[in-house]
């Protein structure tokens, strides 16, 4: 397990980019072969995502761990990717990124962070039910089997 107390957050700078799409392509590669096709975070447009402020990544020294896009909408938070690279997976950081998210929903005045994810990334299907996320349904998007969650916060949720 990582020391959080090690581990910083921040919004991802234009010279990120390339570290972004990295971690993004490192941890989803391996999905390819399920889905039929690269995962959507694999051709996500990162300059343009990072030029708006909407991705935060995790890092441990001088060292990036993770990523996570948060698109705020009117009346939720939409937790969009998290990514954390193959070599800190297991480690804490994908539950750090998703405190940090539901923090930012606080801070935007919401009180629910949604997220979807692909029917064929079943790890995940069992990770975000852990966390407090709730299956609300699943439908295609853009080609994709999405499944589809959502966390009503509270006002003791990180």
């Amino acid at each position: 397990m990582t020391d959080h107390a090690l581990i910083t957050t921040r919004i991802a700078l234009p010279t990120d980019v390339d570290s972004v799409a990295r971690i993004a392509h490192d941890a989803y590669e391996h999905y390819t072969s399920r889905i039929g096709r690269s995962p959507a975070p694999m051709t996500a447009d990162y300059p343009d995502l990072i030029s708006r402020g909407t991705v935060w990544v995790a890092q441990a020294a001088d060292q990036m761990l993770g990523l996570l896009v948060l698109l705020d909408r009117p009346d939720h938070l939409l937790l969009d990717n998290i990514a954390v690279g193959p070599e800190a997976q297991g480690r804490g950081v994908g539950a750090l990124l998703l405190e940090l998210a539901e923090r930012e929903a606080h801070r935007l005045g919401h009180d629910e962070v949604r997220l979807y994810t692909n029917a064929a990334m079943t790890e995940n299907l069992d990770y975000y039910p852990r966390r407090g996320y709730r299956e609300t349904h699943r439908g295609e998007q853009d080609g994709y089997q999405r499944v589809y969650f959502t966390k009503t916060l509270t006002a003791a949720t990180p």
